[in-house]
Formats: C-alpha cells, structure tokens, sequence
C-alpha cells in the first residue's frame, strides 16, 4: 500500500498590508519528490479552496522548474485550488505524513492554529513524521511535547534564519523571528550559510531552513518512511 501523505500549505494572502501566501517551490519540489516515490498526495490548508501564492516565488531565480510543471499540472493544480480544510482531516490515522511547506503566509495562520497544533503533536505522538521547511516551522513554536515543554526543547531543528529574514527586509512585519524563538524555547537551532541547503532530522521531526532545502528536506521524508 502507498504511503499517504499530506501537505499542509498556509491560506493567508496577507501579512500584515503586504501580499503573500505559500513559497511555490516549496509545495511544488516535493510534490513531485513524493509523487515520483509514488506516495498518495493530498493538500490541506487551514481555510480550505484555494491556496494563494506569494507572487515573489513566481520570478526568476525563483521560479524554479518544479514551480512552472506545477503550474502547468492539472492534476496538481486541482488538489491545489480545492486544497482540503485542515480541521475535517483525521490524524493520525489517514496519514503516514504532514509536510509544511513555507512562505511568509505561514507567519499569519500557522500560528494560533489549534487545528495545526493538534495535528502536529498528535502525529508526531504516534511516531509519523513531521516535515516542515523554511517559515513553515513558525507552526512548531506553539507545540507542546508530551513533557509539557516546547515541542522544540532539546530537539535539533532548523528555520528561516535571522539572517535570512534581515535580508528580505521582513523583520518587522513577522510575529516573531523563527530562528531566535527556536532557541527561547531551549531547541538546538543549526543552520547553513543564507540560501544554501540545511536539513535537520531528529528522530520523526525533519525540518528545513529555506526554499533550498525543499528538495533535501522532502528525500528526507523519503528516507524516513522507506
């Protein structure tokens, strides 16, 4: 049988007054990493319809080659326009995998999310694994582990560097920098130089710093379910 697994894309077009939503290569490069290992995809999202996108992820050097075959993808573009409502799906039996794609959406409504929050502990609970990349990890800062510490306490993780987030001059528009709320909360925080490829991989927890990592962080997910 085909491992299931589901890709939570943010639904927020805003942050703040600036538009945004999900960072395309970010859902689109593992997409494919995942349809190639022949697993049963589906996309979820809090509101549920259709997902927005961060026009930014859709401009050279950006616009990567697995961005534009989805674009063009009647198969993906349908998951991706009536993406699933996040709190009608059932965890964590229905799913092998959660996979959290990034972009600066994530900073809007993957926080104060109980149904993101609740799927997350539970999945990785039951020992399935939990992937997330780039601000895709600000979901993992309201988490709780089962000792009743901070999800990330103790554990090797990684995020949108400060760095990073300096850099695209979005500092004060995001709650809080995913990097220095990681080490608050007591988590091993690595990271690589800005834009290069880091994965970190504790345990069932895998998660990755930036849109370069996408595909290392989704071959990760691969490794951990073969």
């Amino acid at each position: 049988m085909s491992k299931k697994i589901l890709l939570i894309s943010t639904s927020a077009p805003l942050l703040k007054d600036e538009e945004t939503g999900v960072w395309m290569e970010e859902i689109a490069a593992p997409y494919y990493k995942f349809l190639e290992a022949g697993y049963d995809i589906t996309i979820a999202s809090p509101a549920g319809g259709p997902i927005p996108i961060d026009a930014g992820s859709l401009g050279d050097p950006f616009f990567t080659d697995p961005a534009k075959r989805f674009l063009h993808d009647a198969q993906a573009m349908g998951k991706f326009h009536h993406s699933k409502r996040l709190s009608d799906l059932s965890f964590p039996a229905d799913y092998d995998a959660i996979y959290m794609p990034g972009g600066h959406g994530c900073c809007v409504d993957f926080i104060d999310n109980p149904a993101l929050k609740s799927a997350i502990e539970t999945m990785h609970g039951a020992g399935r694994v939990v992937a997330t990349v780039c601000h895709g990890p600000i979901c993992l800062c309201d988490c709780v582990g089962a000792d009743g510490r901070p999800f990330v306490a103790g554990k090797t993780v990684t995020g949108f560097a400060d760095s990073e987030e300096a850099a695209v001059q979005k500092v004060d528009l995001v709650p809080y920098l995913i990097e220095t709320r990681f080490k608050e909360q007591g988590a091993k925080y690595e990271k690589a130089d800005d834009w290069t490829s880091k994965v970190c991989v504790d345990g069932n927890l895998i998660t990755g710093q930036n849109p370069q990592s996408s595909e290392a962080a989704a071959a990760a997910v691969i490794k951990a379910l073969s």
